[in-house]
Parts: C-alpha cells; structure tokens; sequence
C-alpha cells in the first residue's frame, strides 16, 4: 500500500496572479547547530471555501482505498451548495470580496529551498508518507495550475540520479510518478545536501487542482519510500546524523500556525512529562495504539485502538462505534451520505473526546470536532471526528494532533510521545 498525503483541496481558490510572484521571506526560523524550529506560514495563495467531504476522499485516496460513490457523491453536493452560496452572496452584495472564508486548519504551509541558487516552494510536512516530491519543470503544463515549480537545469547542484523513478497509484486509479534529482535542500536553516527529490512527470488531477501546495516533504519511515530500484532516504533519515537528537517534535495549533522542531524538544511547549509509546514501523507509518478514550465527561474506556499518526490527513477517523457514542451526544447529529459523514447543527453543544496515550490523558476541545461549516452560509456543520469504516485503518489526523505537543522519536526502537500543552478553544 503506497502513502501520499492527504493535500486538502478547497473547490474555489481566490484566483492570483502566482506566476509573477515572489518567494515567501523565510523569517520564521531559529537555527543552532544541530537543531532548528520551523514555523508555518499561512498560504499566501489562500482559500476561498474548504470541502470536508474531498477531505475524506483525499484520505481513501492516500492509503489505496477506493473511495465508496456516497463520498464522492457528497464532494459534488458540497460543491454544488458552495457554488450557490458564492453566487447568492455576490449577487446580494455585488462584491466577491464580501465572500466570507472558511476558517479550517488546511492553508498552513512550509516554505522549503532547492538548489543553487535556491527555489522556494511550498511543502506540507507529512508523517504518513515517505516521498519527498514536487511539481516541477518536467510536469505538462496543463497539470500544473498555479503551483511553483522546481527546474532542475536551474540549479548547479542538481544531479540526475540516473535510472531511478518513482510512481505512487491512488484508491481510485490515478497516480503520479516521475524522475528523481539529488539537490540541496533546506528546512528552515537545515540543509541536506543531495537530497533526493522527486520531480513530477505526471500528476493526478486531483494535485493539479490543489494550487495552494507545490509538493510534500514525507517524515515517515524510509522504507516506505517509492523510489526505484532503490528506495531513498526521507529527509529526516538524512538529516539525523547532524541532529543534536533523533527527533522531530510537531506543535500544530487551532486556526494558527504551528511549528516544527528538529533536532530537539523544546520544553516551553509543553507541561508535565512526555508520555511515549512503541511504533509499529511497518511498512513505514507511524503506527501506535491509544489506550481508550471518553466522550464529554464520561468514564474513560480502556481500549486498545490501533492506527497512524499522520500530519498529512485532516480528520480524526475512529472505528464506528467509538464515532457513533461521541455523535450519540450531540443534538441533531446524522450519518449523512448526502454529506460524506457525520453532520449536525452548527448551533448544536459537542462534548469534548479524550483519548490515551499508555496512562496519560488529552482532550480535544469540542471546538476542534466542530470543524466547518458546509458552505459559508449553512447552518449545518461537518465533524472533525469521523467512522474509519472502509479504510482500513485508524488516522489520528491533525484534529487529534492538536490537541498536545507530539515527539516523533527515530531511536532504535522508534517511539512517539504525546505532552500536555496550552490549547485555543
């Protein structure tokens, strides 16, 4: 099963004129020696409306699943009721300006440098893959629609790495594939030298219509890398041996931006103890189990709940009786296919959700599983948390990830640790 990220694709993008655009100012960084922090920036490019229901499809794409007709069926929905809240708003106002934005967690992003002299894209970090690839010079024009491009007869220190390539095929048939580079390449201040990169020859439509990210940077496992004959090292892999810890640290917040740190873990981010756990590292995910969980005040349900940390997907998706006794709680809840998943009453009061790491507790806020509104003026809202039914698999996606302070540890045996940390409600 091949791995790549779940890129959160808004049906209507403000429209921008990125081809003349400069490169976003790297300004965020604190480098010393062998550890960086990484701070995200929002989009510049932005978002006009985000579809909760492509997010769910994304996610089925991303681990090889085919996605069921009901959820592809509710993107359209979506789309459609989008579109006529757009059209009914600028009608009323005679602006598109007066067009309200979904506020969801989908336009932050990491500014990255390849090359010499260094090109700047846009990348998501995403530990449920392993491919360090972008769209580039080599991809057909008509796949490329507004994205930033990486072109490797642009930089000095560009090699071909001769005979290699790579090709990623999602659940519902299409796929992306290319050539692979070595570059320089740069995280915040922390540079790789001949980093293998993966230059898109090809995209799935569905990336083509993404223009807010120009590729991902994968920290999951090497092994799960697509490169062939020979599989590369992920960016992380590379960079540990200049590390002063073999750790990588994630700090995403709730409607803000967050940050990454390598190399160290910064003890002003959180409070308490860090709480690890084993990884099960094959075929390269993030695997590990939570203890339990409770909805709301409820007693807490010890359980043994196996799935994948994963910064690249946006839901928190659970086995189905644990989703239904949350939405149990909560007035006017449905399954709905119409919608792709559960839905309830913007107006509705959620419980909070507990989960367990070993014997420590954290708790999502209810405000994190209120996600978003269906379209800028419905009343009716998606939930952050949804059934895992038909995947597979268990995702601790950034809604869960939110909500504490997470050590991504590469020791020998790997591990990852959850904190307690400040949170937005």
């Amino acid at each position: 099963m091949v791995s790549l990220t779940d890129l959160f694709l808004a049906s209507l993008l403000v429209p921008t004129s990125l081809g003349s655009a400069l490169p976003p100012r790297i300004d965020t960084i604190d480098q010393r020696g062998g550890r960086v922090t990484l701070k995200q920036v929002r989009n510049p490019r932005g978002h006009k409306a985000f579809n909760p229901a492509r997010a769910t499809y994304r996610t089925f794409l991303k681990y090889g699943v085919p996605a069921p007709d009901y959820i592809k069926k509710a993107v359209a929905h979506i789309d459609e009721e989008q579109e006529e809240a757009f059209a009914r708003i600028k009608r009323d106002t005679g602006s598109a300006a007066a067009i309200p934005i979904n506020e969801v967690d989908i336009a932050y992003v990491t500014p990255v440098t390849i090359g010499t002299p260094p090109q700047t894209l846009m990348l998501d970090l995403d530990t449920g893959s392993s491919d360090l690839w972008v769209f580039s010079s080599l991809t057909p024009s008509n796949q490329v629609r507004g994205q930033e491009i990486y072109s490797p007869t642009k930089s000095s220190t560009s090699k071909l790495l001769s005979g290699h390539t790579w090709s990623i095929r999602y659940g519902d048939g299409s796929g992306s594939r290319g050539t692979v580079y070595t570059d320089n390449f740069t995280i915040g201040g922390l540079e790789v030298k001949s980093q293998a990169v993966q230059a898109a020859l090809e995209v799935s439509s569905s990336f083509t219509q993404e223009q807010s990210l120009d590729g991902l940077v994968g920290l999951g496992f090497s092994a799960l890398n697509t490169v062939r004959p020979s599989s590369q090292l992920t960016f992380f892999d590379n960079a540990r041996p200049n590390l002063d810890e073999e750790v990588f640290t994630a700090d995403l917040k709730y409607h803000a931006t967050g940050s990454y740190d390598f190399g160290f873990i910064d003890s002003k981010k959180y409070a308490g103890n860090i709480t690890y756990t084993a990884v099960q590292q094959s075929p390269g995910y993030w695997t590990h189990s939570l203890s339990g969980y409770s909805v709301g005040s409820g007693a807490f349900q010890a359980s043994q709940i196996s799935g994948i940390s994963d910064t690249g997907t946006t839901l928190l998706y659970l086995p189905t009786a644990i989703v239904t006794a949350y939405y149990r709680q909560v007035q006017g809840a449905q399954n709905s296919q119409y919608y792709g998943g559960y839905v309830f009453p913007c107006s509705s009061t959620l419980p909070t959700f507990t989960f367990g790491i070993e014997g420590a507790r954290f708790t999502i806020p209810a405000s994190y599983i209120n996600y978003t509104r269906i379209s800028p003026t419905s009343t009716t809202c998606y939930g952050g948390l949804q059934s895992s039914s038909g995947l597979g698999i268990n995702i601790f996606g950034d809604v869960a990830l939110k909500a504490a302070f997470v050590v991504f540890s590469g020791t020998n045996p790997p591990r990852i640790g959850f904190a307690i940390k400040p949170l937005a409600s």
